[in-house]
């Protein structure tokens, strides 16, 4: 119990460091935020009037997938900083401290969890002054906001996971720009997948962007008795399927991640 104890303590001392550094470079805050924000306003306003849905505006269709676009890549930044810290040589002095070895990674990710609830707060304020509206109950809501925080924090250990393999900056940044668009864009964050050839249409079902998307929708209630049903099976149990992917990527990159820390700070 002491050391659980201890190693609590030590992740909240760095996830109170790693948000004063984002407070301190607001460009990383701001490019998390503005960017879903501009994203919303260009669909809406510029291709909304020429994408037509049955029996519900573009508008509710599109602010889950943009919830789930700013996860994606709100979750480059743990890698990221990661990645800055490692070079600038940060994990040697942590080696010198006594502290718990879990906490850096436990306070990274618990610090990009604050500004993704952040984001989606201010996308969520957005959307309703474009006309997007929650037509589910509250507890369904919130359901769906909790869903969305939850694969935010258990994709940013795999966003870890890849940043101390690859242990630059620079080369995060190619690898994570070149994973996170196609999981974006061959989805249905911005469009129906059946609207896609065939071959991406299978690669879009079985995304799991397309999965927390579909989850997100019917929980806020934006979803529309007009369109068609889902075929994919992971579509048709979206939500189910969405928490199933969070627990596995926490069960599988964490410990991975953790492993993956002790052997660079041990070098």
């Amino acid at each position: 119990m002491d050391a659980l104890r201890i190693a609590v303590a030590d992740g909240m001392t760095i996830t109170k460091r790693n948000a004063l550094k984002i407070r301190r470079a607001p460009d990383l805050l701001g490019g998390a935020v503005m960017l879903p924000v501009v994203f919303v306003l260009l669909f809406t306003y510029v291709f909304g009037s020429m994408i037509e849905l049955p029996g519900m505006s573009y508008g509710e269709y599109l602010l889950p997938g943009i919830f789930v676009m700013t996860i994606v890549s709100s979750g480059q930044i743990t890698g990221y900083t990661l990645t800055q810290d490692l070079q600038k040589g940060v994990f040697d002095r942590f080696r010198t401290l006594p502290m718990s070895p879990s906490a850096v990674l436990t306070g990274q990710t618990a610090a990009d969890l604050i500004m993704n609830v952040t984001s989606i707060v201010t996308m969520a304020l957005v959307g309703l002054l474009v006309g997007w509206r929650i037509h589910s109950s509250p507890l369904e809501g919130a359901l769906g906001f909790l869903m969305l925080l939850l694969f935010a924090y258990a994709f940013s250990w795999v966003t870890a996971t890849v940043a101390l393999s690859l242990r630059t900056p620079e080369v995060f940044n190619n690898v994570a720009t070149l994973v996170s668009f196609p999981l974006i864009f061959l989805s249905n964050a911005f469009v129906d997948s059946t609207r896609l050839p065939a071959p991406l249409q299978v690669v879009a079902e079985w995304n799991p962007v397309s999965t927390l998307v579909q989850a997100a929708r019917e929980l806020f209630g934006n979803t529309s008795p007009a369109m068609p049903a889902p075929a994919a099976w992971p579509l048709q149990h979206a939500v189910p399927v969405s928490l199933l992917w969070s627990v596995l990527l926490l069960l599988v990159f964490a410990p991975l991640a953790t492993r993956l820390y002790k052997r660079a700070v041990s070098r």
